[in-house]
């Protein structure tokens, strides 16, 4: 099953708090570089969509992904790779 847009963004917040537990999901901009609102450095960043390919079978490389990549534009770019719902998801 496809993922729907409120999955992909609980799946990115969801990777974002296993790397970054400080972050205030809330406060995030949804259209501002996540990378630079959160604060990762590129190797935080690299372990966030390794993440999100575990969550959602997206594959996303670094060079997809770069550093002016919104919340919303990576959850956007998520969807075109195909992801799947993330496990224990309850939309559909």
């Amino acid at each position: 099953m496809t993922a729907s847009d409120a999955d992909l963004t609980n799946a990115v917040l969801a990777a974002l708090r296993a790397i970054a537990p400080e972050i205030d999901p809330a406060r995030l901009d949804p259209d501002r570089p996540l990378r630079e609102q959160a604060e990762l450095d590129s190797m935080d960043w690299l372990h966030l969509l390794t993440d999100l390919h575990a969550r959602t079978g997206a594959d996303i490389g670094e060079a997809d992904a770069g550093p002016r990549l919104s919340l919303r534009g990576l959850c956007a770019l998520l969807a075109a790779r195909g992801a799947v719902q993330p496990a224990g998801s309850r939309s559909g």
